[in-house]
């Protein structure tokens, strides 16, 4: 199969189809790579505290959502790393308290 009929098949560009290939010609693994960058410093445990958390205390500000993952968790992370999180987690501020993204478009 020519090459650019193989990069249309698969959805690659030309370009990735011929390094793809060099790499299968050098006997080097075709599977992907380790993602970069550190490892997330909030864990799956430590992101159920949070979401307990707010569903316990919806008005808490940030500085105390990071004070409490401290606290319970011994995790260190910043107002915008927790900020962060949230907004992934599908929380966002609305004036006094925190709520699921969901219930705001009602």
């Amino acid at each position: 199969m020519p090459k650019i009929e193989a990069a249309r098949t698969f959805g690659v560009g030309i370009s990735s189809l011929k390094r793809y290939v060099a790499t299968y010609r050098q006997g080097r693994s075709l599977a992907p790579k380790k993602r970069p960058g550190s490892k997330p410093k909030i864990d799956e445990g430590a992101s159920r505290l949070l979401e307990a958390d707010l569903e316990e205390r919806p008005a808490a500000t940030l500085p105390q959502r990071r004070e409490f993952l401290w606290r319970v968790r011994g995790v260190e992370v910043s107002d915008s790393t927790v900020s962060r999180l949230l907004k992934r987690m599908g929380w966002t501020r609305k004036k006094d308290r925190w709520v699921r993204v969901s219930e705001t478009s009602s």
